[in-house]
């Protein structure tokens, strides 16, 4: 047990007393320092990181190259609008980022700030590209919180009472096989999801008004469901087939996550378009939508970008943790920590049955918690109390889900396997915890 937070609750009074009720508490952790994947609390608790500021932190808390670049641009420069006066730090991350994420024969790249921002210019370039007006997401997804990010985002309590939502976004169940027992094989139920798609096209929107379609290939925000490979590449013939831009939203999965820059090399099936942020600068607000040259292209000057553009400090910053990532083999290191929490939580799984799917891709790892041995009956309220716990213990966690009933692990990728395990213990503790009183009560009823 971590000692009692007394500074730690007067921040949380002071954030309740000033800070809009709007902006989420996902956790109650507070922060003095961090480093790597330790944060250290006001009230000098040190805490386990699973969190990674929201998968933000692949390189790490403060990774030293990356403080040192931001220090070095700061005494330079620290905004010019790269529309107004163009800098080297902007010029030189689209080609780092040209050059590990390669879109065809040649690739072209736009700098902003958020994922959101991301998604809306990949949304703007693809409606240029094919002058068509539709968009087709899918459920569970998370895109973001502006206009055309929020209306492609599935999750309701994202979008309350803020409609109108932008027009021609036509929605497709996510090809989650884990919520279907009564298939009986991926193959069969994946060739049924397509089967759907092409249907859509005569009964949910003309063909002939679909610019894009956009999906994650592991979704985040929506449970960390990672869609079937064969999927994937029906849904690239199928664009390729009726004219159609195909933009992968790697924002929580790119920079390192999965084993690859992106999850669509693991797939293997390559996108037009493809939009990135998060991990890519550390922690600095930097994005990216990367494409086919001529795709790209198609948008006329000026109607994609921003004031903030690429910030010279941010790029300095990405390109510090790109080549940091590099030097550490992090990509390498994912798979390494990915397994060690997948073969540890698939363990413990055999033991409680509440934990209904471990899955994932690399180091992206989510757990789904159920009753009754039903994938479509989420037990939120077990997650609530599990990650509670945690943190209660000293480990940061986050759910997901659209019931919140999943537990993903974001934990910084530079995390030592003593603080990863001791991290594991934590949770295993807490999910045996909840699940034998769960068990306990159960039997207590029959006595």
């Amino acid at each position: 047990m971590i000692k009692q937070k007394t500074q730690s609750q007067e921040l949380l009074d002071r954030r309740k007393n000033i800070v809009a009720n709007g902006v989420g508490v996902f956790n109650t952790a507070t922060v003095k320092e961090a480093k790597g994947a330790i944060i250290t609390d006001v009230d000098g608790n040190e805490l386990i990181d699973f969190a990674g500021g929201i998968g933000v932190v692949n390189a790490g808390h403060c990774p030293p190259p990356v403080v040192e670049a931001i220090r070095e641009q700061a005494g330079k420069y620290l905004h010019t609008s790269f529309n107004v006066v163009t800098y080297e730090p902007y010029i030189k991350l689209c080609e780092e980022l040209a050059e590990i994420l390669p879109h065809g024969d040649k690739t072209k790249v736009m700098l902003i700030s958020t994922g959101a921002e991301a998604v809306e210019n990949a949304i703007k370039i693809a409606r240029q590209a094919t002058q068509r007006p539709a968009v087709i997401c899918f459920s569970e997804a998370y895109h973001g919180r502006t206009l055309m990010a929020m209306s492609l985002t599935s999750k309701v309590n994202y979008k309350f009472s803020s409609g109108p939502f932008a027009p021609e976004v036509y929605r497709l169940p996510f090809p989650n096989f884990y919520k279907h027992p009564s298939t009986s094989t991926l193959d069969e139920f994946v060739d049924n999801e397509l089967h759907r798609l092409y249907e859509s096209v005569h009964i949910l929107v003309d063909i002939k008004s679909v610019a894009a379609i956009i999906i994650e290939p592991i979704q985040g925000e929506g449970g960390f469901n990672p869609a079937p490979k064969k999927y994937l590449e029906g849904l690239r013939s199928f664009c390729d087939e009726h004219g159609v831009m195909l933009i992968f939203d790697e924002v929580q999965s790119g920079f390192c996550r999965t084993g690859h820059w992106a999850s669509w090399q693991y797939y293997g099936v390559q996108p037009d378009i493809s939009t990135y942020a998060k991990s890519m600068g550390s922690g600095l607000p930097i994005a990216a939508v990367v494409g086919k040259a001529e795709i790209m292209d198609a948008a006329l000057p000026g109607t994609i970008g921003g004031t903030y553009i690429g910030s010279p400090v941010c790029c300095a910053a990405a390109l510090a943790t790109i080549q940091y990532m590099k030097d550490i083999h992090l990509n390498d290191r994912a798979i390494h920590v990915g397994g060690i929490v997948m073969e540890r939580i698939r363990h413990l799984q055999k033991e409680v049955t509440e934990i209904g799917d471990v899955r994932g891709i690399g180091a992206m790892i989510g757990i789904e918690f159920i009753k009754d041995n039903n994938p479509n009956s989420p037990d939120t309220d077990l997650c609530h109390k599990i990650v509670k716990g945690c943190a209660d213990e000293g480990l940061i966690l986050l759910s997901a889900g659209t019931h919140k009933n999943v537990i993903r692990i974001l934990s910084p990728l530079v995390i030592t396997d003593e603080e990863l395990n001791k991290g594991l213990d934590i949770l295993e503790q807490q999910i045996l915890k909840y699940t034998r009183s769960t068990t306990s009560k159960i039997l207590s009823w029959f006595t």
